[in-house]
């Protein structure tokens, strides 16, 4: 009569399955879960994180939406900062924007990462998107994406009372705040752009393209994926040998 194995030799089993997948296929189980993906080239290991869609923060957004949700974001940026294995980040961005909290807890995080880092804007930065662009150490964007610049607002029941007001100033003076002090716009210029009444037919703000992005000092470079993979490979070997271009 044919026995059963135990219960915990099966899961034992189960795991031993797990710790043998192939790279490749952890990559793809990675790209499934998180839309991130870790490679390895030039003696260098790089996190891939994509910020894409609308930025989910506390309220769960229809199913139909492309999303980039943001408790699973931050305990990944904590796994790259601690993980000796991993040298740096690129963050590529293709947003929306969304909510403004979770959006500057990301910025944040990436912000205050000892490991080089470095973004990519494709097709869009908006809204939030901004913040979480310029996060990073060394920002590029696209020729053919954009980023637009707007005061913070919400939908929904409001109650319009001056404490409402004056929420929405000190939420917008946090950002802009974030954007002056890690890119190379001034407050003045960009409170200016925000409240732009003459380019958006039903909103106020502005758009900017891929140079003007970079004109305005919001970014810092116009480039590709190789450009932005070329810097970070160049931030990591400086941050390796910090005194090498000084012999």
């Amino acid at each position: 009569m044919e026995q059963k194995k135990p219960v915990a030799e099966g899961a034992a089993l189960l795991e031993k399955d797990d710790n043998t997948k192939s790279d490749d296929q952890q990559d793809r189980d990675r790209i499934t879960e998180s839309g991130a993906v870790v490679t390895r080239n030039g003696g260098h290991t790089i996190h891939t994180l994509t910020i894409i869609g609308q930025i989910e923060g506390h309220t769960v957004l229809p199913s139909q939406n492309k999303t980039t949700k943001y408790e699973h974001v931050i305990p990944t940026l904590v796994s790259i900062e601690e993980d000796p294995e991993i040298d740096g980040l690129l963050m590529i961005l293709n947003t929306v924007g969304g909510d403004v909290e979770a959006g500057l807890a990301i910025a944040e995080l990436v912000a205050g990462m000892k490991k080089p880092t470095v973004s990519l804007v494709l097709g869009g930065g908006h809204s939030i998107g901004v913040p979480l662009a310029v996060a990073a150490k060394y920002s590029f964007i696209a020729k053919s994406a954009s980023m637009t610049v707007h005061p913070v607002r919400m939908n929904g029941l409001l109650l319009g009372v001056p404490q409402t007001f004056t929420y929405f100033q000190r939420m917008q003076t946090r950002i802009t705040q974030f954007v002056t002090e890690n890119s190379h716009i001034t407050p003045e210029r960009f409170h200016t752009l925000a409240m732009n009444t003459e380019e958006l037919v039903m909103d106020i703000g502005t758009v900017l393209d891929g140079q003007k992005a970079v004109d305005e000092g919001l970014i810092d470079a116009v480039g590709s994926l190789s450009d932005a993979i070329e810097k970070l490979n160049a931030l990591i070997a400086e941050q390796r040998h910090p005194d090498k271009d000084r012999d």
